[in-house]
């Protein structure tokens, strides 16, 4: 196939989307892509030693439900469900936070910490609720351009009068006011327990390269609470395991009548003129296209495929001021058996675990990511995601997955090396062994996956799952930059899909179905 329509690099979620949506348009569509098995950040991979383990995510944070929808992704298999034990926030004394669908459930495991926080509860998460029904609008529109705004971006912002009619100018000046708050100054207006405010603040700092006082981590906060339905730390799990998102989706791509093609590396994006005529992959075979989607992250999309050269200088300088800094490993263990969890139970052991006893705790180990070290200290999620997916190990085996914040792409004064991943391994497990005594004895197999690993695994730059960090000055009309938030960059025919696009990182396929809604 040396001609094709339009040509999509990489096959993450977005990538298929995308790719499934501009077929349906009638387009001749290819997918790329250099592994040997799409799914991008949402793929699993074999350990060689008896047990697969999801890359980057075990659960879903919210899934865009036009996508659901257009892709008719039910009937390809996919399935969401919700335990109604979401999220537990471990207390060494074994006083627990279950964070539940059921928010009276929620309020009554808070009392334990607080009867006053407890009486809260409710009030805070209808708060957070209605905020999210602005963003939810917001992640559903293409960015407009500015500062030269025309009329048809003015009536874009449409969609955002509902929100507005039912919560008023207040709802918009909350809103403004939550997205640039740091986490203690949104906690002080509502709660005085401070395993309580650390649980919360999580929301704000996941997969971010930002202390809980840093300015603008309501933003991250609320980015995890879309489509939540007033359920905070909401999470989706996939039935069958995380691969089943990923199956549903080349499926769909497939019967839409995508063609994918897998193990093939692109070498360049090749541009003329100012103008993007296809791709040349490392076999020297080159692909000529319409035009060319990328689904990798700003800087390895222009700086290193399309080149510098290519580039005029003020946009060559809004991508390479992109901020990437990736600060999140994954570790997984491979268990003999399901362990115990002091004060939890059974049936609850599929939900999500934290590790973040106080705000103080959260700021201390991202003081070490400030100054290139390892936290002795750091914030610990994971879950057994073998328990919904059975393939992942050998029956009465267990597979446990932990991300690990923060640990920083760039180490001040050494490299990356065997020895440091045995040190964060034993730093987890002295975490680990606080609430799951004798887990050591339980492991037979270890992988680590540091941020550069991740870089080298997924060609994410500086081991960044969101391609860019979610901050105010990256988010909306400036992701990934001013000049190319609106999904096509300053180049004809060259497009982005990514999670370095609007509205930012996860796996709700959002920036898939934006893009492809304005390309068409």
């Amino acid at each position: 196939m040396d001609k094709v329509n339009v040509l999509v690099v990489g096959a993450g979620v977005n990538s298929l989307v995308c790719a499934s949506m501009m077929a349906q348009a009638g387009k001749r569509v290819l997918v790329v892509e250099a592994r040997d098995q799409v799914g991008g950040l949402a793929g699993n991979e074999d350990s060689n030693s008896g047990f697969k383990y999801n890359l980057v995510y075990d659960y879903v944070d919210w899934f865009d439900h036009r996508v659901m929808s257009k892709l008719d992704l039910a009937e390809h298999g996919l399935e969401f469900h919700t335990p109604e034990v979401i999220r537990i926030a471990l207390d060494p004394n074994g006083k627990h936070i279950t964070f539940c669908k059921d928010v009276g459930r929620t309020a009554a495991s808070i009392g334990a910490h607080s009867e006053k926080d407890a009486e809260n509860w409710v009030t805070f998460s209808e708060h957070i609720s209605s905020l999210s029904h602005f963003i939810e609008k917001l992640y559903a529109m293409t960015p407009p351009k500015l500062p030269k705004m025309g009329l048809q971006e003015a009536f874009s912002f449409a969609p955002i009068l509902r929100p507005f009619k039912k919560h008023g100018m207040k709802g918009v000046v909350d809103l403004m006011r939550s997205t640039a708050m740091t986490m203690p100054d949104l906690m002080d207006e509502w709660f005085e327990s401070d395993f309580l405010r650390g649980s919360l603040s999580t929301a704000g700092i996941r997969h971010l390269t930002q202390g809980p006082f840093s300015a603008g981590t309501g933003l991250n906060l609320l980015h995890k609470q879309v489509h939540s339905k007033g359920v905070f730390h909401n999470a989706l799990l996939v039935k069958g395991g995380m691969n089943k998102l990923i199956l549903a989706l080349k499926s769909s791509a497939k019967t839409s009548g995508v063609a994918i093609r897998n193990g093939l590396s692109v070498r360049s994006i090749n541009v003329s003129a100012n103008i993007c005529r296809g791709v040349t992959l490392e076999n020297n075979q080159t692909i000529e296209a319409d035009c060319v989607i990328s689904g990798l992250d700003p800087r390895n999309t222009f700086l290193n495929l399309v080149g510098a050269q290519a580039l005029n200088h003020q946009f060559q300088k809004q991508v390479s001021n992109i901020k990437f800094r990736g600060s999140t490993l994954r570790i997984h263990f491979l268990l003999n058996q399901l362990p115990n969890i002091k004060g939890v139970k059974e049936e609850n052991m599929n939900a999500i675990f934290m590790i973040a006893p106080s705000l103080q705790y959260l700021e201390k180990a991202y003081d070490a990511t400030k100054y290139g070290k390892i936290p002795e200290k750091p914030f610990i999620e994971f879950s057994f995601p073998s328990i919904d997916n059975e393939n992942l190990c050998d029956h009465g085996k267990q597979v446990l997955s932990a991300t690990v914040q923060y640990v920083p792409f760039r180490l001040r004064g050494e490299e990356w090396n065997a020895a440091i991943e045995k040190r964060i391994k034993q730093i987890v497990l002295s975490q680990l062994e606080i609430f799951i005594p004798g887990i050591s004895s339980m492991i037979e197999y270890t992988i680590v996956n540091s941020p550069v690993r991740l870089e080298e695994q997924l060609g994410i730059s500086e081991g960044n799952v969101n391609h860019g960090e979610m901050t105010l000055d990256q988010f909306f009309f400036m992701r990934p930059t001013v000049s190319a938030a609106q999904y096509k960059s300053p180049i004809q025919h060259l497009y982005l899909c990514g999670p370095g696009t609007h509205p930012g990182g996860g796996l709700h396929g959002a920036n898939g179905f934006n893009a492809a809604t304005e390309i068409i």
